[in-house]
């Protein structure tokens, strides 16, 4: 059996219980899961033939996103709630919901004062306000919705959360860019590590396939253009990367202290067990060249763990198929892991990048990529890079191309990184009471 000691600054251990999870490879989390160990992508033209239409795109430089197709936004919020909710809130809101039930929790049984929720996002209710100011012109402010102003707070997630659960502890939502998830589940980390709560919502929502958000990022050419093959298009670590794909998604975990989960009888996913944040203090977008920032992120992450670098199997990498980042993201590893990680040397580490498969979720990457990460533990298998047919000049590392691989992951890394240079790392572990 797989041990592990309790926590080394003698801190309660948190674990996962239930997660939920909304992209355009999966309408759950146990679907998002198996697209993801077999290879599929969700990348699709915005504007087809089959009647899928955000918006006519066909004239603009990019025609293609990760949007969620075929998702009834009422399956698990009534038809009402929807109407008075930006779409990043009804992918948030409806992955709570999913994560709650997986958890099993009942919190009309649970101390209110002792349970709280932390969801971020990056650019919050966009859609929202794109549609707001198109009213505003053409007809005047006296005919904005008085929901205007609740649809597009970022922290509408977490607000529509915590009263539906009656949730009285610690509410917040980071916004943080891509590490807004990454964050806001550390923060729930910290928030009952410190003794304020026994169980926290946590992880992150983004609803930006808009026409705002793909035109502000097409004109700093952040995006990859391959029109004519958009399943091909996010190919991280690939020498062919031309730069990322938007997408929307959401991913939402519930955590709770070990002693709690254990008081009620629930079953453990895994357990969180390191987390840490850094600053590039840079650039605004671009990330350290030398990947700085994120080297600290991570040893300090293996730091507040208890762990040797050795000692993690598998990186969810943040990976967004840019050519900085990817090779700001490589360096960072070398210098962290060393030989453990370098193909060369017969290094065990594995690394992928889900993104290849639903595209970058921005503020939810987080949240969704831990899915990935739950899975490699719980099934020990790792989900490939697809599209990464000929990794770049000096990529030694082993990032699992095209199909997914058996490897056993005790301790798994998430990375997520996020223009304004913010670094997050979150670890997570094998939970030691259930057996292998």
């Amino acid at each position: 059996m797989f041990f592990r000691m309790s926590n080394h600054r003698g801190q309660p251990r948190i674990v996962v219980t239930g997660s939920g999870c909304i992209t355009n490879i999966g309408h759950d989390a146990e679907q998002v899961w198996d697209s993801m160990i077999r290879g599929r992508s969700g990348i699709t033209r915005v504007i087809d033939d089959e009647g899928f239409n955000r918006w006519p795109a066909d004239e603009w430089p990019v025609h293609f996103a990760g949007a969620v197709r075929g998702w009834e936004e009422t399956s698990r919020l009534d038809k009402r709630e929807v109407k008075r909710l930006d779409r990043f809130a009804i992918l948030g809101i409806s992955a709570a919901i999913e994560a709650v039930k997986q958890s099993g929790i009942d919190f009309a049984k649970e101390n209110p004062e002792r349970c709280g929720v932390v969801i971020g996002s990056g650019v919050g209710g966009i859609q929202t306000i794109e549609h707001g100011v198109g009213v505003m012109l053409d007809k005047g402010p006296s005919r904005l919705s008085p929901f205007t102003v609740p649809r597009l707070m970022a922290n509408a997630v977490s607000g529509d959360v915590s009263i539906r659960f009656g949730l009285q502890g610690p509410s917040g939502s980071h916004t943080t860019a891509c590490a807004s998830s990454g964050h806001s589940i550390g923060d729930a980390l910290r928030i009952m590590q410190r003794g304020d709560a026994d169980v926290m919502i946590a992880g992150g929502s983004e609803g930006a396939v808009s026409p705002l958000c793909m035109g502000a990022f097409m004109t700093m050419r952040a995006l990859s253009t391959r029109n004519a093959e958009p399943t091909k298009a996010s190919r991280p670590f690939d020498r062919d990367r031309d730069g990322f794909v938007l997408a929307e998604g959401a991913g939402v975990l519930v955590l709770e202290t070990e002693e709690h989960a254990k008081a009620r009888g629930a079953m453990i996913l895994c357990e969180l067990v390191g987390y840490a944040a850094s600053s590039d203090a840079s650039h605004i977008t671009a990330p350290d060249q030398e990947g700085r920032g994120a080297t600290r992120s991570m040893m300090l992450a293996l730091r507040d763990a208890g762990l040797s670098p050795q000692q993690i199997d598998y990186v969810n990498a943040h990976g967004t198929s840019t050519p900085l980042g990817d090779a700001a993201e490589v360096a960072a590893i070398g210098k962290v892991f060393g030989d453990h990680a370098l193909r060369s040397r017969g290094g065990r580490l594995l690394m992928s990048s889900t993104k290849s498969m639903h595209g970058h979720c921005l503020g939810a990457s987080g949240g969704v990529e831990t899915i990935a990460c739950i899975g490699a533990i719980r099934h020990g298998v790792v989900p490939p890079t697809i599209n990464c047919d000929q990794p770049d000049d000096g990529f030694d590392l082993d990032f699992v191309p095209h199909t997914a691989r058996d490897h056993r992951c005790r301790y798994v890394m998430n990375n997520t990184f996020g223009f304004g240079g913010h670094n997050v790392t979150l670890i997570l572990g094998q939970y030691a009471g259930n057996d292998r």
